[in-house]
């Protein structure tokens, strides 16, 4: 017997009681890169962990395609990949549909406001056949038209920073991460990866803890990066999960 099993804390021996099994550890890597968007890592993934593909995995690639039309500013090109996975998804989120006709004016804008192009008619019609009907619908998105329209006014070598915000390419990301779990919601699945909801569990577990003066170890790491080295099969187990998760994120990162 190590020095290190001597040694554990009540709290260390019961994290070891509780490990988690391989399979359990396989469905939440799985989860993340359905969840994430990564067909290429998720289908590896799935082989390598002999995980069967299933109808989740395959329909990655259309939300893939979905996010990568909005981050390049073709929201046409998303509207209608998303009518054809599910018309309702649009028909019944007006406010995200409000944002993809948003993007969509603003793409429309920066393309009429660039040298030598000077013709904003394109812009000017395309707001008030399908912004303008919608912005006395709600509050917000009134406000959110008025900004929209004031860049046609303003140089956009010098917007203020509530303006400045709209060109930015953080908007579009925004709501393609909105996009992507309003379709995640309409096929039945969580919006947001398991792993993530378990991270802030855990945070908020070790936070409580402290607060009510139980003991535990000073630093607790996630053990996601081999944080600690075990002796035995459970270290090589540990090895490959680690190996296999990495490897899957470097993939899906590539994607």
């Amino acid at each position: 017997m190590s020095t290190a099993t001597l040694t554990r804390t009540p709290f260390e021996r019961r994290v070891e009681e509780a490990r988690p099994s391989k399979g359990d550890i396989n469905a939440l890597i799985m989860d993340y890169l359905i969840n994430a968007g990564y067909p290429s890592a998720a289908k590896r993934f799935a082989k390598e962990a002999g995980i069967a593909v299933t109808p989740e995995i395959v329909s990655i690639e259309d939300r893939v395609a979905i996010r990568d039309a909005i981050h390049a500013g073709d929201i046409q090109t998303a509207i209608e990949k998303i009518n054809e996975l599910d018309p309702q998804i649009l028909d019944l989120n007006a406010s995200l549909h409000f944002s993809l006709l948003r993007l969509q004016l603003i793409e429309l804008i920066r393309k009429c406001t660039t040298p030598p192009n000077t013709d904003i008619t394109e812009a000017l019609t395309f707001a008030t056949t399908h912004l303008a009907p919608r912005a006395p619908t709600h509050p917000k998105f009134l406000s959110d038209f008025e900004h929209t329209m004031a860049l046609l006014i303003f140089s956009h070598d010098n917007l203020p920073a509530q303006l400045s915000e709209l060109l930015d390419p953080a908007l579009k990301k925004k709501v393609a991460i909105e996009v992507n779990e309003a379709i995640l919601s309409s096929q039945g699945l969580p919006k947001e990866a398991r792993i993530r909801g378990l991270v802030k569990l855990r945070s908020w577990a070790e936070e409580e803890a402290r607060k009510k003066g139980l003991h535990l170890p000073k630093t607790i790491p996630l053990g996601l990066d081999n944080d600690e080295e075990e002796d035995g099969e459970d270290d090589a187990v540990n090895g490959s999960h680690s190996r296999r998760a990495h490897g899957a994120h470097g993939d899906a990162m590539q994607t």
